[in-house]
């Protein structure tokens, strides 16, 4: 089986962590793109893992020039990018009453505007075969208070993985966005309604890391090669009892 190249933006957050490590397990090279520094340790449990190579790029994901180094380290390290996971993002827990345009600006030049400026590296250099995976939210579909950048952002994320994807078929480049319930990461506990007790995650809605892990490796692989353009939520089936 020949060697695949990985991007992972957000890779040390939990969802990225996962994503790695599920990608490592196949002897992928991974380039793990985040905005915080290296982690050493990390890195060599993705190599016991399996991982072929592992690299790190320090990014801010909301500056453009920033973006075009992460991508260009890839090919440099790897000579082509396969997949791209873009996972980073932010969250801002303010009434829409409270929001300045610097909060929007910022949430939606990290949660959207990174991800589409990796989107069009990716369809101008990647190879037929390769696909794209966007981690929405199910804020992209059924949201509520404090949430409102966030659950425009991932809205926005969903119809720029459809307009990609599109646009990506005649290359044979496949994309396709996954929307996380709640999972089991610090950017949950981190929520106001969470922590105030006032919105309570029953155990069979709390989903792992590893489980949008899983489903961002399968959609990345021949196995889902009829499975383009689409917003595949992964709940637990929590939003289907709402």
């Amino acid at each position: 089986m020949t060697t695949r190249s990985i991007l992972i933006t957000g890779a040390l957050g939990g969802i990225g962590r996962a994503t790695a490590l599920a990608f490592a397990a196949e002897g992928a090279a991974i380039l793990l793109v985040d905005a915080v520094p290296a982690d050493a340790a990390f890195e060599a449990t993705l190599r016991a893992a399996g991982a072929a190579q592992v690299d790190f790029i320090q990014t801010d994901i909301a500056d453009e020039a920033q973006v075009a180094r992460a991508f260009d380290r890839a090919v440099t390290a790897f000579g082509t990018v396969d997949v791209l996971v873009n996972i980073a993002g932010i969250m801002i827990y303010k009434p829409i009453a409270e929001l300045t345009g610097a909060d929007w600006q910022r949430l939606l030049n990290v949660n959207l505007v990174g991800a589409a400026l990796l989107t069009g590296h990716a369809l101008r250099t990647m190879r037929p075969g390769s696909a794209i995976v966007n981690i929405a939210s199910v804020h992209a579909r059924r949201t509520g208070p404090l949430v409102a950048p966030y659950a425009a952002a991932k809205a926005a994320l969903v119809s720029l993985t459809r307009s990609a994807a599109i646009e990506g078929q005649a290359l044979g480049i496949r994309v396709n966005a996954i929307c996380p319930g709640a999972i089991e990461t610090p950017l949950l506990h981190a929520s106001p309604t969470i922590k105030s007790g006032v919105e309570k995650i029953a155990p069979e809605d709390l989903g792992q890391p590893e489980d949008v892990a899983a489903l961002a490796h399968f959609l990345s692989t021949d196995a889902a090669r009829f499975i383009n353009g689409e917003d595949i939520v992964a709940d637990g089936g929590r939003m289907a009892r709402l």
